[in-house]
């Protein structure tokens, strides 16, 4: 180039407008690779189908829901885990299995309705070929140990089925361990079932996620997991105090020395205190109406009353800038290799935050990190890098395994 011309050149380069955290953000989104802990669409469908209606097609935009083809490409996700999830009651009736097998058909429905969009990942190397083909990897984490019914033959078999976590329990107490919501404990942590089903999960390349789980419950995990665990879609005691559900700073410390990765929930009742607060009044207040009332607490009597309560309590939404807050401060406690995210879409109702509604809304998260500073390589492990990897320690040890046998 002739000096006038690189002159100029030089001259523009230096005198350009530097490129908003927006526009920044919606690139980083296109080139990095985002995961998701935790997308309840497998629910959304079986609800749906359970009550006769027409199943939401996700290859296409849909009216409801968080999630779809178009909006996950808007937003740049490429790997949502999507959640085999079985309510607390299934595991009394015996139906757990029955229900979890059903979820995964309606994934595997949906992978060959669209080949062209979605398709099924077992692993990381899986995961990053759907990638480069333009796919969205369907990954399964299964949201309750409940399905494995008793039996580490089930737990095999839904390893095979492709499931990569499991949530040891849920809202109650289940016969693997206690729940975070359970206020009983039954088993003070692990059952002796519970701690071969840790065992085995390890040794299958099973994640073991405590989100759900009681603290005790936490603890003995820790001590018995020979791989770094994940919490799918959990966030922090510390903006919620008494809030069980989320992880206190010393769990989150101890998350990181294991390796492993808290993956935030995006629910408002999980971010701010006023949102929780909020969310447990309204239960509260239609638990009594109905008590008072002697109805059924799902009846059109209590939606009826539920539909005055909110108009005279708004909600309090949390903001894009809490979650972040969340973020930063695992990265104070833990380091910024032990976060990602796990936004619960299609799981928290109408409780998400203002910036983030749905999937096509990643970029306003990664925007805000750049505000705070955050490095593009940071920014990367946060979108995946730091669950790709637990997910390759999980496998290698499987593989290590497999060859002592």
């Amino acid at each position: 180039m002739r000096p006038l011309l690189l002159l100029l050149a030089l001259t523009a380069c230096s005198t350009a407008p530097p490129r908003s955290p927006e526009l920044h953000a919606q690139q980083l989104a296109r080139d990095f690779l985002i995961l998701d802990g935790h997308i309840d669409v497998p629910w959304r469908l079986y609800e749906q189908k359970k009550s006769g209606q027409a199943l939401d097609d996700v290859g296409l935009r849909t009216e409801g829901g968080d999630f779809d083809h178009p909006r996950a490409v808007q937003g740049g996700l490429d790997a949502p885990f999507f959640s085999i999830f079985t309510p607390s009651e299934d595991e009394e009736l015996g139906t757990s299995k029955e229900v979890a097998d059903g979820l995964i058909d309606l994934v595997e429905e949906l992978a060959r309705a669209h080949p062209d969009k979605f398709t099924i990942a077992r692993g990381v190397a899986e995961v990053r070929a759907a990638a480069a083909a333009g796919k969205i990897a369907l990954l399964l984490g299964m949201e309750n140990g409940s399905p494995i019914q008793g039996e580490l033959e089930n737990l095999e078999h839904f390893f095979r089925r492709g499931v990569r976590y499991v949530t040891l329990t849920h809202g109650q107490d289940n016969h693997i361990c206690d729940s975070s919501y359970d206020e009983r404990h039954t088993h003070k942590g692990l059952t002796p079932f519970g701690r071969e089903v840790v065992r085995r999960m390890n040794e299958l390349g099973i994640l073991v996620d405590v989100s759900h789980v009681s603290d005790d419950a936490f603890w003995q995990v820790l001590e018995l997991t020979r791989v770094p665990v994940i919490a799918s879609h959990s966030s922090l005691r510390h903006f919620v105090p008494g809030f069980e559900r989320n992880m206190s700073d010393e769990m989150v410390q101890a998350l990181g020395r294991n390796g492993g990765v808290i993956q935030i929930n995006f629910g408002s009742m999980f971010l701010t205190l006023p949102a929780n607060e909020h969310a447990l009044g309204r239960r509260k207040a239609a638990a009594d109406f109905a008590t008072e009332k002697a109805l059924e607490q799902e009846g059109p009597e209590v939606e009826a009353f539920l539909k005055d309560w909110d108009l005279a309590h708004p909600f309090p939404f949390a903001d894009v800038t809490d979650v972040a807050d969340h973020i930063e401060r695992v990265v104070r406690l833990a380091g910024v290799d032990h976060v990602g995210l796990g936004s619960d879409f299609d799981g928290v109702g109408d409780s998400l935050p203002t910036g983030l509604k749905d999937v096509s809304q990643y970029p306003s998260l990664i925007a805000e990190l750049l505000r705070r500073g955050y490095s593009e390589r940071d920014i990367e492990k946060i979108c995946s890098g730091n669950v790709l990897r637990v997910l390759e320690r999980a496998e290698r040890f499987a593989r290590e395994f497999a060859g002592q046998r």
